[in-house]
């Protein structure tokens, strides 16, 4: 095996020239015009780099930490540290394998101790490819680049961000050995599976300290880097090898080993440690925080996880373990059923819990984001935009099986679920109570389905919907996440806010690195919400479809529940508290009805520990929004003779003007007439 040189020291900047001219006359070949003229453009940005670079050079560069990162909740408990073990695992290099130095160099940079921070071929190479596809699509990075990626730079594929990293690359081989940049490098760089560094990795893989690697595991590690996701052998083994194998083959190319070297080590088995997790308090939460708070700071994960930051996360301790526990004590422990849950201020945004499973070193795949059919949940989407085009409360349809007709010739034939029909009129709040379909799809076709879609989308729903009769049924597949956002303008009075996991990000030294701005934007008249809100507490009382769960909640609540053949979901919320639950399986398997009633206790239980932690408070009616008593069977106004009187509410000027015809006042002779005139007037003199 062959031994690296001496690192090269630092040039002084009046010898840089000649480098460069001895460089020119090594590497130069006749070239075509197109390619001159694209090098021109390459070197003269070169020039512009080389002038912030001698700048650069006079910089402190910042000192690689190795505290870990923590997460804070809301109160400012430590709720975890981000890849503890990493942090604590730096080795030197002399207790790093040289076949393991050898294969990450072979593969990742052969030119390693050739070259100055860039590797000009490597650049040149990408850079035709970028500029034909005109964007980034090759890297061309040597070690020293990805280890300035790793701890100055965010992952951004764009050319400024390849410029940085090439003088931050200049600037680290000025400054440092080649030795230390290899250690360093060998020490950041990400292996997958929260493992940061070959001790971890090792520790992860093999079960093993990374001084106890062979020839075959110390290959499979260095090909790890350049796709963790894609070639751990945890996801994919078959792909491992064949990365392995590709290592390998540089290892060969490159002089390190000789062939049968080589295929001794492909063929020799390879025995991987089980995977195991910590027990981690919100895990699900903790990998959704982290990721925002790194999205925030534009820096690499290994930087991130390393860098001593303290994130003050928006997480409710007491309403996470509420969240926990109901689903240890709801979800069957053995089944592949699953469960994805947000709970979020409505009028900050601020996520106070969250699970994207039940069981996260099982699955640490987060299912709040994923895209499954709302169903009923999405109907108040639908009578949103009835509200918006002039409809209320009291319009009535018949709750029976309905064909409808649309576009001239095509029919769509509606169902309630378990054939479940009132077989009379209904108006539009016992419509959403009961959740009748037919109700649903009649107000869709009669609004028009690309008013419903303008609602959804203006409530922070995909633009994936078609202006379908079906689109009523939650057909069109949405997120956890994306209907809590949506409910919360409901809750808040009109406003979509953007959820956010932390407050703010500090560094060791308690410096501000970042704070949360959420956004706000008025989507939708107050008066709309409230009326909306009023008709969704229907749901939680009597007849209702989640009126079974209401004793579990000491406060009013507006909710609404969804069931397809695969998924089970209740959305809901107070003025202070907005929680969405999903539960079903991950490959679409069908659900069953006893599965199909679990999300609601576990909604309950979420509500149940907010009222407990603070008062929710009670909707606040805004200005221009009446209260009229109707009758449910008629939909006009209630006289002293309707047996039964909903109070219900409207915007100004839409109320019901007739009384109800079924129930009208009793008439009375013109005597009985001025005498009540008379018992008037008296009234009003003696006020």
């Amino acid at each position: 095996m062959s031994k690296p040189p001496k690192a090269l020291l630092r040039p002084p900047i009046e010898h840089q020239p000649e480098l460069i001219k001895k460089w020119w006359t090594q590497h130069h070949k006749p070239w075509t015009h197109g390619t001159r003229m694209i090098s021109y453009a390459f070197l003269g940005t070169i020039g512009i780099g080389t002038g912030i670079g001698y700048t650069l050079h006079h910089m402190p560069l910042p000192s690689l930490l190795v505290a870990p990162s923590q997460i804070l909740s809301q109160d400012g408990q430590v709720i975890g540290q981000l890849s503890d073990q990493s942090a604590r695992m730096e080795v030197p290099l002399s207790d790093i394998p040289l076949a393991l130095q050898e294969a990450t160099i072979a593969v990742e940079d052969a030119s390693f101790y050739h070259h100055r921070g860039l590797n000009f071929k490597g650049i040149g190479r990408a850079l035709l490819a970028d500029l034909s596809a005109r964007h980034i699509v090759q890297g061309g990075s040597t070690i020293t680049q990805q280890l300035a990626k790793n701890l100055f730079l965010s992952s951004d594929r764009t050319l400024w961000r390849k410029l940085q990293e090439a003088l931050y690359a200049v600037d680290l081989e000025w400054h440092y050995s080649k030795q230390k940049i290899l250690t360093d490098y060998l020490n950041v760089i990400y292996y997958g599976d929260g493992a940061t560094g070959v001790e971890a990795a090792a520790e992860l893989y093999f079960g093993k300290s990374v001084t106890q690697l062979d020839l075959a595991q110390c290959t499979l590690l260095a090909g790890l880097p350049k796709g963790p996701s894609i070639y751990s052998p945890f996801i994919d083994e078959v792909a491992a090898k064949e990365r392995q194998k590709q290592v390998l083959q540089a290892m060969v190319r490159a002089g390190y080993l000789t062939q049968r070297a080589a295929h001794a080590a492909f063929i020799a088995p390879l025995h991987f440690a089980h995977r195991t997790h910590e027990q981690v308090f919100a895990p699900y939460f903790m990998d959704a925080a982290a990721t925002a708070a790194q999205d925030t700071l534009h820096v690499q994960k290994g930087a991130f996880y390393r860098g001593g930051l303290s994130i003050r996360s928006t997480l409710d301790i007491p309403l996470q373990k509420a969240l926990d526990q109901a689903i240890s004590r709801d979800m069957p422990a053995t089944s592949g059923l699953q469960v994805a849950a947000i709970v979020m201020d409505p009028t900050t945004g601020a996520i106070k819990a969250y699970t994207g499973g039940k069981n996260y070193t099982a699955s640490p795949y987060d299912r709040v984001h994923a895209m499954r059919q709302p169903g009923s949940v999405f109907k108040p989407f639908v009578y949103t935009a009835a509200l918006d085009n002039g409809y209320t409360v009291a319009m009535h349809m018949k709750s029976a099986p309905t064909t409808f007709h649309y576009d001239g010739t095509r029919a769509y034939t509606v169902h309630n679920f378990a054939e479940d029909y009132s077989y009379g009129q209904i108006d539009m709040k016992q419509a959403i109570a009961h959740s009748d379909n037919i109700f649903a799809v009649s107000t869709n076709l009669h609004v028009g389905p690309k008013r419903v879609i303008d609602v959804a989308n203006r409530f922070g729903l995909p633009d994936n919907m078609h202006p379908y009769p079906s689109l009523a049924l939650g057909v069109f597949p949405v997120s956890a996440y994306e209907l809590a956002r949506a409910y919360a303008v409901f809750a808040n009075g009109g406003y979509l806010v953007q959820p956010h996991y932390f407050t703010a990000i500090t560094d060791p030294t308690g410096h501000y690195l970042a704070r949360a701005t959420p956004s706000k934007l008025l989507v939708e008249s107050p008066v709309t919400c409230y009326i909306m809100t009023d008709m969704l507490q229907s749901v939680m009382q009597p007849g209702g479809t989640g009126y079974r769960v209401k004793h579990m909640i000491p406060g009013t609540v507006a909710a609404k529940t969804g069931t397809t053949d695969t998924d089970a979901w209740i959305v809901g919320y107070t003025p202070h508290t907005v929680c969405a639950v999903w539960v079903g399986y991950d490959h679409m398997r069908p659900i069953n009805s006893v599965e199909s009633h679990i999300a609601a206790p576990i909604f309950a239980s979420v509500m149940k520990a907010a009222f407990a932690e603070n008062p929710q408070g009670s909707f606040i009616q805004p200005t221009g929004v009446s209260k009229v008593g109707i009758d449910p069977q008629t939909g006009q106004r209630a006289t002293s003779q309707c047996p039964i009187v909903e109070q219900d509410f409207f915007a100004a000027h839409t109320e019901p003007l007739s009384s109800c015809m079924l129930h009208p006042e009793p008439t009375i002779g013109i005597g009985q007439r001025m005498q009540q005139m008379i018992q008037s007037f008296w009234h009003l003199i003696g006020r």
